[in-house]
């Protein structure tokens, strides 16, 4: 198995009606977060498929990959590294550090969140919490979005000291992806622990984008939700 036919295989799924459905719904238009993407048109299940088929690619080939062009092959790398980190215990580290290293071609918000929890959030589980912090003060829409994603790793395990605490520090953020994604996570956390969730937006729901709110209390009773939007909770 090469990279060469990883890629063939890839393109042989290409579809030019969905590759337009695709560019519009991923905001690749002027000015739009991901101006000027590519897509082939090859759907997020066909692309597993392949990863599968080439999971034994080195770290090298999908590092390749993620440097491309078209999205889905930056998508195929990144199934391929995440596959890696859970079969190889000792390229985690490597694994981790190229990831960090080439954030630059993780750049949209599919590429982020079907990576992020699954290299990030378990690389740092037993270690310094400092590159969650730093990422969440990048410049970068998508390292900002890595932070959020990354603690969901933690909110599957009951933890959530971290996502609370970037969930705060992002408050103010200006960007609607990092609004869905911080409200995305406080969902969670409510599934699993509804009081630690309210008590975070009774100190916080006034700040909250409404986006990142609407977000948050998406699994609340009707009540709840109104309550919460006119600002009448206590």
């Amino acid at each position: 198995m090469t990279l060469e036919q990883a890629r063939v295989d890839l393109k042989r799924r290409r579809n030019a009606t969905k590759a337009k459905t695709l560019q519009r719904f991923f905001k690749t238009g002027p000015g739009e977060y991901a101006e000027g993407d590519k897509f082939l048109g090859v759907v997020v299940p066909q692309t597993r498929a392949v990863a599968k088929k080439f999971q034994t690619l080195s770290l090298r080939d999908a590092l390749i990959l993620l440097k491309s062009p078209w999205h889905e092959e930056r998508l195929l790398a990144l199934f391929l590294m995440v596959g890696r980190y859970r079969r190889e215990p000792g390229d985690r580290g490597a694994v981790y550090k190229a990831y960090l290293g080439h954030t630059g071609y993780i750049n949209n918000w599919d590429l982020v969140d079907s990576s992020a929890e699954h290299i990030v959030g378990p690389y740092l589980a037993d270690r310094s919490k400092a590159p969650l912090k730093r990422l969440a003060r990048s410049k970068s829409l998508w390292e900002r979005r890595i932070a959020v994603l990354a603690t969901f790793h933690y909110i599957k395990q009951g933890d959530f000291k971290d996502a609370l605490a970037l969930a705060a520090q992002l408050l103010r953020d200006e960007e609607d992806l990092i609004h869905k994604a911080v409200g995305w996570m406080l969902r969670e956390i409510g599934k699993r622990d509804l009081p630690v969730l309210d008590a975070f937006l009774r100190k916080h729901c006034q700040q909250m984008p409404r986006t990142m709110l609407r977000y948050a209390i998406e699994k609340h009773p009707p009540a709840r939700r109104r309550a919460y939007l006119s600002g009448q909770i206590h």
